[in-house]
């Protein structure tokens, strides 16, 4: 039930304007969209559980909702798709929700870099599991490695890694 009340709160600070494009680009693929939005469910009670203290702060357990939540929608997207599409598909959907609710500039870099390595992690796999098989279980203990090796970045002049998750907050 908390994890309905904070989307609805979320929901509740977008202006007509968001709400219409929201709208627009969530009728565009209706299916799509409907499984993103389960997904994004899980992954914030997922990152709850395993983060309670920094799933919805910019320390580690942001970088693994995030990442999390990449690999959950192309799970759940490439069951009724192809992977190519729902890698579109969800590249499009978290880049626009960054848009939809803008951070500080270092908070977005951080939180588009840590998607990618979502979508990453995702193919890094997908060659040995045929995509109808892939359970959520799947991507929880490589995503806390990557979690407990994730890198602090204290400024947008710092490289972010390539493979690696980033964090903001200790």
């Amino acid at each position: 039930m908390n994890t309905l009340k904070v989307f609805y709160n979320t929901f509740r600070q977008l202006t007509w304007n968001k709400i219409i494009r929201l709208l627009k680009f969530s009728l565009g693929n209706p299916i799509f969209s409907i499984l993103s939005f389960y997904a994004t469910l899980k992954t914030y009670s997922l990152a709850k559980q395993y983060y309670p203290e920094t799933s919805s702060t910019n320390g580690k357990g942001n970088a693994f909702r995030h990442a999390l939540w990449n690999c959950l929608i192309l799970m759940y997207c490439c069951k009724v798709s192809s992977p190519k599409k729902a890698f579109k598909w969800c590249q499009e959907a978290t880049d626009f929700h960054e848009e939809l609710f803008p951070n500080e500039a270092l908070q977005t870099q951080m939180d588009l870099h840590n998607n990618e390595i979502g979508r990453q992690l995702f193919f890094k796999m997908l060659p040995g599991i045929h995509r109808q098989f892939f359970e959520t279980s799947f991507f929880i203990a490589p995503l806390q490695q990557l979690t407990e090796e994730a890198i602090f970045i204290s400024n947008s002049e710092a490289p972010f890694p390539k493979e690696k998750l980033v964090y903001l907050e200790k």
